[in-house]
């Protein structure tokens, strides 16, 4: 098992052991807040299972009827997580709303309740350290997705903790709802910023602005006389396209062993890197 599923597999189960948690403390003691942090850890639970099976298959082999390999599938997971992001959030806000414009607000075990929240951020301050730390040697879209989520809920936990460790101090208990519509209102902020990173590769984005200019220095160094250069990015895979000009007096087979050159320098820097190079006549 590689380390970008096994890491996915541990989000898996630290979720499903957080919402158990959640859902039994906030059905005691009445907490919106922390049923609210209940149905984030829900989202977080199908994100890290939707980056499960995504990290599995985005290593798949180029095949027949996706020769271009199955890495965008990674983005689609980000898009996907993005968006049951924003649905946690606006149900957190709904529900927080209410209990503002309801009766008078009861609330029981908030000490309980405020134990499980740092429980709860301690864990996942574990688990998505170990995600990005993952997610960056492999350059996983889907598992800094899932790390992300994970993030978001540290702070949010920290949130609720603090607000149920004021209603102590002060019985008011509308604190409850307000730091929960404020836990939603970061969530959608962290949502939104992972949409923008998993929907643009989609496009067939180019490298960032210094990764080509790193991309130039190394053929630069290598001699190439090179022009339309296209760079593009699929999950954790890479692609260049790149028109090269030769002396018409060289053989086919020197210039053939002159791309092998090129492509085997750029691949020794770049994982998963698939080069196209297009020779001219200079």
């Amino acid at each position: 098992m590689n380390a970008k599923v096994s890491i996915a597999r541990l989000s898996i189960i630290s979720n499903t052991l957080l919402i158990s948690m959640k859902l039994v403390v906030g059905l005691i003691s009445g907490s919106v807040s922390i049923l609210s942090e209940a149905i984030h850890s829900s989202m977080d639970l199908i994100a890290a299972i939707i980056a499960f099976f995504s990290v599995r298959v985005s290593d798949n082999p180029p095949d027949s009827r996706h020769p271009y390999g199955h890495g965008k599938i990674e983005n689609i997971s980000g898009v996907i997580e993005a968006f049951l992001i924003f649905i946690a959030a606006l149900w957190i806000i709904i529900e927080a709303v209410k209990k503002l414009l309801g009766s008078k607000i009861e609330l029981d075990s908030i000490a309980l309740g405020s134990i499980v929240m740092f429980i709860s951020a301690l864990v996942n301050v574990f688990v998505s350290r170990r995600l990005y730390k993952v997610a960056r040697a492999t350059k996983s879209v889907a598992l800094e997705a899932d790390a992300l989520h994970l993030k978001t809920d540290v702070y949010t936990s920290l949130g609720v903790a603090i607000g149920l460790g004021l209603i102590i101090v002060t019985g008011i208990n509308w604190f409850d709802p307000v730091i929960a519509i404020l836990v939603a209102l970061f969530i959608i902020r962290e949502a939104y910023s992972l949409m923008a990173k998993a929907f643009t590769p989609l496009l067939d984005t180019a490298w960032n602005i210094d990764e080509i200019e790193e991309l130039k220095t190394t053929l630069n160094k290598l001699d190439v006389n090179y022009h339309d250069l296209r760079t593009r990015i699929a999950g954790n895979y890479r692609f260049v396209d790149i028109h090269i000009q030769i002396p018409e007096d060289v053989s086919v087979g020197k210039a053939h062993k002159y791309c092998d050159k090129i492509e085997n320098e750029l691949t020794g820097i770049y994982e998963n890197l698939t080069v196209t190079i297009h020779v001219e006549p200079s």
